[in-house]
């Protein structure tokens, strides 16, 4: 007699399998009965049935040249080949694009291929929903209601213990629905983890294999993953959720500027690698929310300080400034002028260069380290959050490259897989390698000779303008506001950021073209590789200007009767008689604003008129006229290096935001409005201009952030310097404890001070204009004795003085931001605690749910054994009655 509870268990499993089987059967017949033939060609993005979602879309043109046959043989394997391997394919036949010329071929990964390569990839899937709360209270949550998203935006989906998927565990998995189980960035990952290992044919006796190679040699134009459908409406109701949509509306518009991001969102649909690029930007971006904060109370107490200034008051008083004769700036055309003519320029100056500067220099090394070691728990935290706890690197990344295979001629042995791999000998590599740093060396050699022609070109600019102020009495109202400091410094600013970008354009074609002539192995050398060689040529060309100006200009420029000469025809800039910190700030604000202006309209505009130059040879102005793969097939390509150019940006500009953030207090603030403008810009960009990229997995920002930390060392140094040698704020604190005999108004008589006495008659001859004057003496910026010393010229005391104290606040401010950076580093742990406690929490979890899975399988086997055996011991009986009773 059956057993009543195992007939009640059996009926319930055909139950639910029927209720499963009849949900997707109706789901089928839903979509086949909304499906309408005349839409498929423009808006789907399912096969010609209506039902298999395309995953990926190669694309080719017929070739009419003598590689047509080889091409063509090419692609019929390698599309058998994927037939082989469980992919489905569907192809569009020229005559049915817009163009005429373009066949599109369609795949499709069924649900026994995704299980398959789900398992062999290592992914992740829910098999619980997590019963820990999530942490997004944070103390006054309610007052920033207005930049939060909509819950079902930030949050998509619930939270869910996850295990990583095997299928002969299918039943362990929370699958509702098989074609929504794995989002589509796992699908495209999957499909094209298929695509560059397929094969293709045996060609020189080496067999060949990838989807790269392919392209490489345009056998396929193109290979891209598909956008869940138009950016600007919402799917049909009988189609799945369009994510692009979602990300349009809530992510991808300007308006939505002070809007968080939608992080889950993004990483569910272009992948981990491109969500925590937006993860660290936005992070980024609201840290220095702080920083402009107090950058920006720092420029206020400069503006409100500054009618109190004691030097700018001197300077511009016509019975101080308008009394002290200074010496000509430059040999022959330039004459004797006063001190107050640069009132304008000191008042200016003050602004950054005031007591706030020391307290921000010292602020902004202990922000940089704040922002860092947040980060550290930031991404810890997104770890946890997208089940990258356990990541292993990419293997996409650990590929060999088609280009490293096709060059090498030699083979070894793979201690790990055990298989014969190409190699390259290091002997081939050498000269390789002798050509690459030669080339990065030439190039940023030639940055320096741009400076130097800058410079060149600001001496005789200044020696012209001068010159031509002096000679035209229409332009003597404008000398006070338009020195030849002041424009020079202005003109030669924009001129070296114009070189800036010229160097910078060719040097990126060069810079990839010398990397490809390394060969390196694999995709990721190949990346750390230029980024080596991009980040060391960009840091020369950017800063090169910003180093000059503040530790080099003004330093070597002798004194009267003794100028140092640039090739012994231009003489030494000379900073004004405030400081050079003015311009230091006026060239970093050019510079700096400059690019991040030009970036931003860059990136908006470049792919914008390539995709309506494309969709004007396709003889059409409107997305809605032609077929989805044929809108993303003409769409910009993001391409693998598109982060890299991300990062590269970022951390170009944070140089700026801390190598010199004690001589420009605003730079944060101009930071944070940029970054604001370029998070949608990227979005948008990302989403509406752009292929859709395959999804790629990440758990950090790479070597970025190990450039980070150098960079972040390297500002505390930078800063101490400017401060010490760049400001005039040591000097004048020299002169206030040192010096000064009025205790009423200690710096009054600085300005006095701080300037040595020249004899007009110890310039050598036709140096100075030959007029008659009536002073005998002339003024410089400098600690010299005076002419009737008997060490005339010298440096006087005063000077080391000065030097020493410089040299004192360097060591001192150094080595108390060093020290707060390493107790800030060791108080702050690297994964915050209850990140540790939900780790922990998982594991058990998952260890638990796996557990019991697998002691109720057993359970079930073994009942069903035990029943079986029950059963044949009872056959056996009967048989033995029967065999007795025939007897």
């Amino acid at each position: 007699m059956k057993d009543p509870k195992k007939i009640q268990v059996l009926r319930w499993n055909i139950s639910a399998q029927q209720k499963k089987s009849l949900k997707r059967y109706n789901l089928f017949l839903k979509r086949r009965i909304m499906f309408k033939k005349d839409e498929q060609s423009k808006d789907s993005i399912f096969f010609r049935d209506g039902i298999r979602k395309i995953d990926f879309v190669l694309s080719y043109v017929d070739d009419m040249k003598k590689e047509a046959e080889l091409k063509a043989e090419r692609r019929k394997e390698f599309e058998q080949n994927l037939r082989k391997t469980g992919l489905e394919l569907e192809t569009e036949d020229k005559r049915n694009s817009e163009d005429g010329k373009t066949y599109f071929v369609k795949i499709h990964a069924p649900w026994e291929v995704l299980i398959t390569y789900a398992e062999v990839l290592g992914i992740k899937m829910p098999i619980k929903e997590s019963d820990i709360p999530r942490a997004d209270k944070i103390p006054f949550s309610y007052m920033l209601g207005p930049l939060k998203l909509p819950r079902n935006v930030k949050h998509p989906h619930p939270e869910y213990f996850t295990a990583q998927f095997t299928r002969h565990r299918q039943e362990l998995f929370l699958i509702e629905d098989e074609s929504s189980f794995f989002p589509s960035s796992a699908r495209n990952r999957i499909v094209y983890y298929i695509l560059s290992r397929c094969p293709f044919g045996v060609e020189d006796g080496k067999k060949r294999f990838g989807i790269e190679r392919l392209l490489n040699s345009n056998t396929y134009s193109s290979a891209f993953p598909l956008h869940d459908g138009q950016y600007w409406k919402p799917s049909e109701p009988s189609n799945p959720a369009n994510e692009r949509y979602i990300l349009h509306q809530n992510w991808a518009r300007l308006s939505y500027f002070y809007k968080e991001q939608p992080f889950h969102l993004i990483k569910d649909y272009y992948g981990e690698k491109i969500g925590i690029y937006f993860v660290f930007l936005g992070f980024y971006t609201e840290m220095l929310f702080f920083a402009a904060v107090v950058g920006l109370a720092c420029f206020i107490y400069g503006l409100l300080s500054m009618r109190d200034s004691s030097s700018s008051t001197e300077i511009c008083d016509p019975n101080i400034g308008g009394q002290i004769i200074m010496c000509p700036l430059c040999d022959h055309v330039c004459d004797f002028w006063r001190l107050n003519s640069t009132c304008l320029a000191s008042k200016v100056s003050h602004l950054f260069d005031n007591e706030s500067t020391v307290f921000f220099a010292i602020f902004m090394g202990i922000w940089v380290t704040l922002f860092l070691e947040f980060w550290k728990q930031r991404q810890a935290r997104l770890e946890y959050e997208w089940d990258l706890v356990d990541f292993e690197e990419e293997q996409q990344q650990l590929q060999l490259r088609p280009e490293f295979e096709a060059m090498c001629t030699h083979r070894k042995m793979n201690t790990v897989t055990k298989e014969m791999e190409p190699h390259m000998p290091l002997c081939n590599r050498i000269p390789w390698y002798f050509l690459s740093g030669a080339t990065v060396t030439l190039w940023m050699s030639l940055v320096i000779a741009c400076m130097v022609a800058v410079i060149v070109y600001r001496l005789s600019v200044f020696a012209t303008f001068a010159s031509f102020v002096e000679s035209e009495a229409s332009l003597k109202h404008v000398k006070s506001f338009l020195t030849p400091q002041i424009t020079t410094s202005l003109t030669g600013s924009c001129l070296n950021f114009i070189v800036i970008l010229i160097l910078n354009f060719f040097y990126e074609k060069i810079s990839a073209w010398i990397t490809k002539m390394e060969l390196p192995r694999t995709y990721q050398e190949y990346e750390s590789s230029l980024t080596l060689k991009m980040f060391l040529f960009q840091f020369v060309n950017y800063y090169s200007s910003c180093f000059y100006v503040a530790f080099f200009k003004g330093k070597i420029v002798g004194y009267p009767g003794r100028y140092t000469y640039l090739f012994h025809v231009w003489r030494s800039e000379e900073c004004d008689p405030g400081g050079c910190l003015i311009e230091l700030t006026t060239q970093l604000t050019i510079i700096m604003t400059g690019k991040q202006v030009f970036g931003n309209v860059k990136e908006a505009i470049y792919p914008l008129v390539l995709n309506w130059w494309r969709r004007r040879k396709a003889r059409t102005n409107s997305e809605k006229l032609y077929s989805r793969w044929e809108q993303d097939h003409d769409l910009e390509t993001f391409g693998s290096l598109g982060l890299f150019y991300e990062y590269l940006e970022t951390v170009i500009q944070f140089g700026f935001v801390t190598l010199f953030v004690a001589s420009f207090p605003l730079a944060p603030l101009l930071a944070l409005l940029n970054n604001i403008i370029e998070i949608r810009v990227d979005a948008w960009k990302l989403t509406t201009q752009y292929r859709r990229p395959v999804a790629a997995k990440a758990h950090s920002i790479g070597v970025w952030q190990d450039i980070l930390y150098g960079m972040a060392v390297l500002s505390v140094a930078t800063n101490a310097f400017i401060v010490a040698f760049t400001s005039d704020m040591i000097p004048r604190l020299v002169y206030y404890y040192a010096y000064s005999t009025n205790s009423i108004e200690p710096l009054k008589g600085y300005v006095n001070d701080s300037l040595s006495t020249f004899l007009i008659a110890d310039f050598p001859n036709n140096t100075v204009p030959s007029e008659k004057r009536d002073f005998t003496t002339c003024r410089y910026r400098d600690y010299r004795n005076p002419p009737d010393h008997d060490e005339k010229y010298f440096h006087n005391m005063k000077y080391w003085h000065v030097l020493a104290a410089k040299m004192t606040f360097i060591i001192v401010m150094e080595h108390i931001v060093f020290l707060i950076k390493f107790l800030l580093a060791w108080m702050i742990p690297d994964v915050p605690k209850d990140v540790v406690e939900r780790i922990k929490r998982e594991k058990l979890m998952t260890v638990k749910i796996l557990h019991d899975f697998e002691l109720n399988k057993l359970k079930e086997n073994l009942k069903m054994n035990s029943d079986d055996f029950a059963k044949h011991v009872l056959i056996q009986e009967n048989k033995a009655q029967l065999a007795q009773s025939t007897v």
